[in-house]
């Protein structure tokens, strides 16, 4: 049993974690658990030597040094203040009276103001619950099909996660030690790309099932031609100032990912202002939200680093790249094997989860693969 243990050691701490998280137990802590049980057997084996975890304190304030990381707290306060700030609802209000007279009108609202949100917010919780609340109920009332009014605002809503500013690509940036500014250019056009599918997978549906998508009647489309011009003039300066202020300052080189994050905090606030809405209640909801999503990321990180250290140390990585690198099809054969398992973790597991656990594994055998 020793013998078998010894050489399938690595296979043996995978298969232990993924029972873990099934178990619904807490992802950071299974991780690190995990990765000390392991470690104690690495070590009673023979495999390990007791050195190896005295490592794990480097490890931990290198999380703590780690200036990238900074740009997380930013992000989140920035989008948790402008969703109180009321931005979504002055978006999807003005844009759904732009495109109301058109068949499917509002879904195409809502793809819209999913991807101007995921460009100022960066947060996907914000996007989803603010479109959620104001436009189903309104798609519902004027007669839009339930399935397709749901799946429009949670897909438009995801779409903080690859259009910058990105929670999710700041993390990638940490853990594949890449450039945030690097990623943030990189995930700009598939970004766009994927808000042109929604576009156009709602109007597949107007041609299809032109029941399920009916446009505004016109008693709904109270504002037009001078007075709906202001309203759009006045409802999206705003928002577009902050992505420049975000984005425009990352990619022209002159911040930070963490300093344009810092910018766009201060930008929110000051729009919140302007609007009325920074009362000291909004700043205490939002500062407890940003430090609870904040520790989330780096619990989940710190648990990572504990399990990442000893599945090395029992060539876990080599295993794993044995396992990829003998896919049929090459690159190919890597890509849709590692697209499909993506798409069944995240039945079950957080896009954090996914990103500490999976993506050091796969980002290593990607590069021998020459896939960019």
């Amino acid at each position: 049993m020793e013998a078998w243990l010894a050489a399938n050691l690595a296979p043996a701490m995978f298969s232990v974690l993924v029972l873990f998280l099934l178990t619904g137990y807490p992802v950071a802590f299974a991780l690190a658990a995990v990765g000390i049980l392991f470690g104690w057997i690495g070590i009673e084996l023979g495999l390990l030597t007791p050195a190896l975890l005295q490592a794990l304190p480097d490890r931990v304030f290198g999380i703590m040094r780690n200036e990238i990381l900074l740009a997380v707290p930013f992000f989140t306060f920035m989008g948790l203040i402008l969703e109180r700030r009321g931005m979504a609802e002055e978006l999807l209000d003005t844009v759904g009276q732009i495109f109301g007279g058109v068949r499917g009108g509002l879904a195409y609202a809502v793809v819209f103001v999913g991807a101007l949100l995921a460009a100022t917010t960066g947060v996907v919780a914000a996007s989803v619950i603010a479109m959620g609340l104001i436009s189903l109920p309104i798609m519902l009332r004027y007669g839009y099909d339930k399935a397709l009014a749901a799946g429009v605002i949670a897909a438009s809503g995801t779409l903080a996660q690859i259009i910058p500013p990105s929670l999710v690509l700041i993390v990638m940036a940490d853990v594949l030690g890449r450039s945030v500014g690097d990623m943030y250019k990189g995930a700009l056009l598939p970004g766009l790309l994927l808000t042109g599918f929604y576009a156009l997978y709602i109007f597949a549906n107007t041609l299809v099932r032109p029941q399920a998508l009916p446009s505004l009647p016109s008693a709904a489309r109270t504002l037009r031609g001078r007075a709906l011009a202001l309203r759009a003039l006045i409802a999206l300066i705003p928002p577009l100032a902050l992505i420049f202020l975000v984005l425009g300052t990352i990619f022209i080189g002159w911040a930070t990912p963490t300093e344009g994050g810092a910018m766009g905090a201060v930008g929110a606030l000051l729009l919140a202002l302007a609007k009325g809405r920074l009362s000291r209640d909004v700043l205490v909801q939002a500062m407890e939200t940003t430090a609870k999503i904040t520790s989330f990321v780096i619990f989940i990180l710190i648990g990572s680093s504990v399990f990442s250290l000893v599945f090395r140390g029992v060539n876990g990585d080599l295993w794993v790249e044995h396992l990829l690198t003998g896919l049929p099809g090459g690159a190919m054969g890597f890509l849709i094997f590692v697209n499909l398992m993506v798409f069944v973790l995240a039945f079950f597991l957080d896009f954090f989860e996914i990103a500490f656990i999976i993506l050091p594994l796969l980002a290593p055998v990607a590069d021998k693969l020459g896939i960019d």
